[in-house]
């Protein structure tokens, strides 16, 4: 098997990020702060003081399809924010290595753009995963509205679809994590301390593994998501001082 090589060929050998780029760096670094925020930190906070829906034993899995009715019929304003603040900060993911592959591209345009494209392509699947909460808000509410033993039956097999779909939807993750891992290979090569690269290597790896095996890890599942926050807190500074210099 060739392995994977991250050396400059000519033309790419410029020393440093193209500068007329700092605007994109900024909004990076900035996208990627946000990005913690609003994944992690602000669903860690409400995840203390509003009722959160049951899990079947994992991260970010919903339980069954009553349980889960029942819970977005009582709480759904809740409900829509925590599955908001999963999916929608997808957009600043995109921002974020649209920007990694403009500070990385001099020193491998190929891998740099790979790397970026996976990371993005990975994104845009989260956004339409999204659709998958419309749609158990909306069997909800008609579970709600069911006047019959038998209609309420049938919502309830509809959002078991649902949520069996949304539980075992890891492509979108693997994606990123792989996106990831060849974006930090990259790193070495200069730019970003090798520590960030390495740090990306590693949580690129860890978690390709946990996305394929999300459905049976359960809460180890965090420490990828961990890693995963620690690199980009440290990969958003860098990009906003590029942005800044």
């Amino acid at each position: 098997m060739e392995t994977l090589s991250v050396g400059r060929s000519s033309g790419e050998a410029e020393a440093s990020p193209d500068p007329s780029w700092r605007g994109l760096y900024r909004a990076g670094g900035v996208s990627a702060l946000l990005y913690v925020v609003l994944t992690f930190a602000i669903p860690v906070v409400l995840g203390f003081i509003t009722p959160q829906p049951a899990s079947a034993g994992g991260v970010a899995t919903f339980a069954g399809g009553i349980a889960t009715l029942q819970f977005i019929a009582s709480h759904g304003s809740v409900f829509i924010l925590n599955q908001a603040l999963i999916f929608g900060p997808s957009i600043l993911a995109m921002v974020v290595f649209l920007a990694l592959y403009m500070a990385l591209k001099h020193l491998n345009k190929s891998y740099a753009a790979i790397g970026a494209l996976l990371a993005i392509a990975a994104a845009v699947l989260t956004l339409v995963t999204f659709s998958i909460v419309g749609g158990l808000v909306y069997l909800s509410a008609e579970y709600v509205a069911a006047t019959t033993a038998a209609q309420r039956a049938a919502f309830t097999t509809a959002a078991e679809a649902l949520i069996a779909v949304h539980n075992a939807m890891i492509a979108d993750g693997i994606l990123f994590t792989t996106g990831i891992l060849i974006i930090s290979l990259v790193m070495l090569k200069g730019v970003f301390r090798k520590g960030i690269a390495y740090l990306g290597i590693v949580t690129g790896a860890l978690g390709i593994i946990s996305e394929a095996l999300r459905p049976i890890l359960g809460y180890s599942y965090a420490v990828y998501g961990i890693l995963l926050l620690i690199w980009l807190i440290a990969v958003g500074w860098k990009l906003y001082r590029l942005g800044v210099q």
